[in-house]
């Protein structure tokens, strides 16, 4: 398995996971347009030719967001999400101070993992999500310099 930077020849497959795994995803044109956003960083995980996960961030004066993260089904319960978000952590870490993220409410595995990595609830935004209509959990953690 391997972890890189997302380019051009992974915009697709990103797109195709990103529908499978949120009601509401985002667009390929949306997707691409991160390939030319300064403010972006976005890893891909594949394996034996295929992608099988990435995590997508957004820096703006040293504070990091995390945009988005999906593991294909098959994948999941294997460390990869793990993986994803210590990669990110770790490139992010050089220039910016913090990492924060917003959660669904009811997603008790994913809690239960930025939780482990040192995330902290930090706010809550109510009806954050759609499809269902959902509050999130906003988190955040200290990267080390």
């Amino acid at each position: 398995m391997t972890i890189e930077r997302m380019n051009e020849t992974h915009v697709a497959a990103v797109a195709a996971l990103e529908k499978r795994c949120f009601a509401d995803p985002w667009s390929l044109s949306s997707i691409a347009s991160e390939l030319n956003n300064p403010l972006a960083l976005w890893l891909v995980a594949g394996e034996d030719g295929d992608l099988i996960g990435y995590i997508g961030s957004q820096s703006v004066m040293g504070e990091s967001d995390m945009m988005n993260v999906a593991v294909h089904p098959d994948h999941r319960r294997k460390g990869l999400g793990e993986m994803l978000v210590l990669a990110l952590c770790e490139a992010l870490s050089g220039e910016n101070t913090s990492l924060a993220l917003e959660v669904r409410s009811s997603n008790a595995p994913a809690i239960s993992l930025y939780e482990k990595l040192g995330f902290v609830q930090v706010g809550l935004r109510r009806n954050y999500y759609r499809n269902p209509k959902e509050d999130a959990l906003i988190l955040r953690k200290e990267l080390a310099k």
